[in-house]
Formats: structure tokens, sequence, C-alpha cells
């Protein structure tokens, strides 16, 4: 067999010149080859040879071809697909409406999730391949992945996450003959084994109680019984959504996003100042260290900056939920952080899209990225050791039982 392929490749190589000789008898090659298939099943189909006579009243015959041309990875090729009289031959290695092949339909989807523009994905296949390939015909072929986005975003879940993050972020996408923008929320849990995951990505232009209580009954219905710690930024209805589906949680506002919001409304020349007073509250050893440091914070800017005041006054109780747990945790949950990397990650590959034209579209996208970004994530978060053993003391009665060892 092998010294069979070694002699035709010797036939195939004496004429060839260059690179597009090349090219052309292989494109040749693949025609009469797949001409060859399409002939043999129509005998298996009609269960008989051509020219034979046992088709002699046999109740069903050739009827001459059809002309059909299909995209490859070597071009546009035209071939005839054979017909039988009473029109049930159905040809299996090229489907009767397929005119691309499996090839061809990866590369769009591989360009299309590293965020290639579809002008640049016609322009790929033009040049490489000799392809004419539609706007249309990109989204046809993309759309292929919309049942496993279905499927990934209600897949089962563990039953316990120690830590999940929660965050947004923001798209343009066209509705109604005007463009909106919508926001993709994001939750990423880390598992008793201390790996990150993408637990599901939801769509929505508000946000709300009513939507995150959705997003959190979304995740109890798909397998998650307990989650220790929630971290997240401002989002709006989260904290009274998820007390009323998982109510022993604890949640962490993000400092950082804090401190950000923080300095908005404090003067330039303020701010490094104002930055200094408060790292002695974030970055304190104990619970009681930082509310002494954020006393001190008040007594010094209170008068200038009520409202900046006001703000770590009114968050603090979910500020100061990192205090309660060892170096190794808090320096996992003080910050949104792993969520913000992302959502950075996605924005590298959806940035030459300035709109998309349905939810849909943006789901597509989201998912191939996702699913590229997240094939990296195979080892466990830093200290996961350290953090594992402490979540054990610290939730024995909740974690004992479902932590696989």
């Amino acid at each position: 067999m092998q010294d069979a392929k070694i002699r035709l490749a010797q036939e195939v190589a004496k004429d060839c010149k260059t690179v597009e000789d090349v090219h052309t008898l292989l494109k040749d090659l693949f025609k009469r080859t797949l001409q060859e298939v399409l002939e043999a099943e129509m005998s298996e189909h009609l269960g008989y040879d051509k020219h034979s006579v046992e088709g002699n009243r046999s109740g069903n015959s050739r009827n001459g071809y059809s002309k059909k041309t299909i995209k490859t990875g070597l071009g546009e090729t035209e071939i005839v697909v054979p017909r039988d009289r009473n029109g049930e031959f159905e040809p299996q290695i090229i489907k009767k409406y397929e005119r691309s092949s499996n090839e061809i339909e990866d590369q769009i989807i591989a360009m299309y999730a590293k965020g290639i523009s579809t002008r640049d994905i016609e322009a790929h296949m033009r040049d490489i391949y000799g392809i004419d390939v539609s706007a249309g015909l990109v989204s046809k072929v993309t759309d292929r992945v919309l049942p496993l986005v279905t499927e990934w975003q209600s897949r089962p879940l563990e039953r316990i996450y120690p830590i999940v993050f929660l965050d947004a972020i923001h798209f343009k996408v066209h509705k109604d003959h005007r463009i909106v923008n919508k926001a993709a929320y994001s939750v990423i849990g880390i598992n008793t084994h201390g790996h990150k995951d993408v637990l599901g990505i939801w769509i929505g232009e508000n946000e709300s109680a009513s939507f995150w209580i959705g997003v959190c009954n979304d995740l109890q219905n798909r397998g998650v019984e307990d989650i220790f710690i929630a971290c997240k930024d401002g989002l709006t209805g989260f904290s009274e959504a998820i007390q009323a589906v998982f109510p022993q949680t604890s949640i962490q506002l993000c400092v950082i996003h804090q401190i950000r919001n923080s300095m908005k409304y404090v003067n330039y020349k303020d701010q490094k100042a104002m930055m200094v007073d408060l790292k002695q509250v974030y970055q304190a050893s104990t619970l009681e260290e930082a509310e002494l440091a954020l006393h001190m914070v008040k007594e010094t800017w209170g008068r200038k900056y009520p409202i900046v005041i006001r703000s770590w006054e009114n968050n603090w109780l979910e500020l100061r939920t990192y205090f309660c747990y060892p170096r190794e945790i808090r320096h996992l949950i003080y910050t949104t952080n792993i969520v913000e990397a992302y959502h950075r990650q996605l924005r590298k590959i959806t940035k030459t899209k300035t709109a998309y034209p349905t939810d849909d579209a943006l789901r597509k996208i989201i998912y191939l990225a996702t699913m590229d970004i997240t094939k990296k994530w195979t080892i466990p978060v830093r200290d996961w050791a350290q953090c594992i053993s402490q979540f054990a003391i610290l939730f024995q009665d909740r974690l004992s039982i479902n932590m696989a060892l």
C-alpha cells in the first residue's frame, strides 16, 4: 500500500514544475476521485454496476447527472452528481445540499473565533483557496455552534464552588433598527480542586435583583448547592439575589473597584495623599486595624470629600469580608481580577467588531472565544493547597461531604 502511494506521488509529480502545477494536479485528482466515489455510491444504491445487464427491469436506473460546484481546501471544483430515475439517490460523501467541505467550515469557524472580521475571512478564503465566501455564508456556517452554546450554558455544574467571581463586559448590539448597549454578565467559579471555569454568560440590557435571581436559580438548577464567597463589582441587585438562593454565601465587594470609584470624586492634587491613607485600610492585618484606619480617613477627608466617605461606610459590610480569611484566600478574593483578566482576553478578540447584528451573533463569538481561552486553564490558582486547607477548617460542616480528596 505504501509503495503504491509512493508510485502515485512520483507519477503525479513528474510533470510539475511549480507549486501551481501541483495544486492544479491535486485539484484534478480530487475531482476524478470524487466522481469515482459518487459513481460507486450510485452502483451500491441501485445494486448493480454501470452498464450491467442486471439493471434491466430492476425498477430503477441511472438518469443522467446534475452539475454542482463545491468549495474545498483546493478551491472551487465543479462536479457532476449522478441521478436515479426514481429520485431516491442521496450521495453520502457530498450531501444533497452541501456546498463546502467540513475543512472549509472548520477554518471559517476557527477564524471567526479569533475575532477575524467577516471581510478579512472573505479575503483570506479568496486569496488562499480562490473561494468567494459571503457574509451570509460566514453567518450560516458559524450558526453551527449555536446548539453547542445552548448545551454549554445548560451543562451540569459541580455541587460546590468555594469562590465565584462576577462581572460584566459591555457590547453594542443592533436592536429594532438602532444600536443598544448590552452587557454580558460572566460568572467564573473556582472548584474544590482550584481550577477556574466559566459557569455561564448571561446577556441583558439591565441588571436588577430579578435578573440576578434568575442567574442564581440557573446555577442552582444545574447542580450548584453551595458557594462560600461571591466576589463582585457593584452589580445592582446581586447581593439580594444570592442571599435569597444561597443564604450562607459571603459577599466580597471588589476593593480595587471601590478605590477607583472613590478617586473619581477626589481632586488630582489630593489623590496621592488619600491613596496613602486608604492603603492603611485595605492593607490592614486585622478587621479592627482596618476600621480604625477608616475612621482616621473619615477624620482627615470627611469634610472635604463626604461622598467618598459615605460610599466606604455604605459598602463596608461587603468590603470587609476578606479580613475574615488568611492571606492566601484574601489574595484571591479582595479583587475581581480573575474575571477581569478573562474579559480583557475577550476584548482582544471582539475589539474588531463595532456592533453585533443580534444577540445570537454575540453569543457565538463569546462562546467560541471562551472555549479558546479556557483550554489554557489547566492548573490550579495560586496557593490553592493552602486555601482549600483553610476552607476545610472554616467550612468543615459544608465542605467535608462534598470535597473530592
